[in-house]
């Protein structure tokens, strides 16, 4: 796949170009704009209970399929927040779990499709009962609020990463959901309540920006009635 990140940082853009044949799946919206060799397509990936899976994990019901039906061409892609974009090289073996809304687009190949989390971790988590897994061969591109940031664990190594600040991760990485601090009162008064406990090895991305941060922070200046 032949892409390029255009204006990185808060305002990233996709660019894809496509040989004739060739198609792409994106979140529902993306589509700025095509060349008119280019033919766009609801998708309900998964039939209903594939489309209902990602409702509960906040993504949305319907994909959009972008296929290079009559020669070469060009696709310009934007997730619908504030933030960036990233590509993850899928090997065929390693599939990723990926936060809600985090999903933008990628290959066509990929198979897109939802996780139960245990009842701890659905319940702490702050991503729900249900994740998105992502699995295949092909490039995985994962979006976020802010820009993102690989964080390389090593083996045996344990970081703690605060749960809003997720982007995508290995399933195959061990976590737990703890509290912040040694205390439940010091964990929220601190105001960061509850964190992931990852060990290495792997890759977790995570986002420079809490979306339910910046939402409490917005909401100070909505008048109340």
């Amino acid at each position: 796949m032949n892409y390029e990140l255009l204006y990185r940082g808060a305002n990233t853009m996709l660019k894809i170009k496509l040989g004739q044949g060739e198609s792409i799946k994106a979140e529902s919206g993306a589509m700025v704009a095509m060349s008119n060799t280019i033919d766009v397509d609801g998708k309900l990936e998964g039939g209903l209970k594939g489309g209902f899976g990602r409702l509960l994990s906040g993504e949305k019901f319907f994909f959009q399929t972008l296929k290079a039906s009559r020669g070469m061409g060009e696709v310009l892609l934007s997730p619908a927040s504030i933030g960036d974009v990233t590509a993850l090289e899928m090997d065929g073996m390693t599939s990723y779990v990926v936060q809600k809304d985090g999903f933008f687009a990628g290959s066509d190949s990929l198979n897109v499709s939802t996780k139960m989390q245990n009842l701890a971790k659905g319940i702490f988590s702050g991503e729900g009962f249900f994740v998105i897994k992502v699995s295949g061969k092909g490039t995985l591109f994962v979006s976020s609020y802010g820009s993102i940031h690989p964080l390389d664990i090593e083996a045996g190594q344990e970081v703690i990463i605060d749960n809003q600040h997720l982007v995508a991760w290995p399933e195959t990485m061990e976590y737990s959901i703890d509290k912040a601090s040694k205390g439940w009162v010091s964990s929220f008064t601190s105001g960061e309540g509850l964190v992931c406990r990852f060990k290495g090895p792997g890759r977790v991305y995570i986002q420079t920006r809490n979306p339910q941060g910046f939402g409490q922070w917005v909401r100070q200046f909505i008048p109340s009635k």
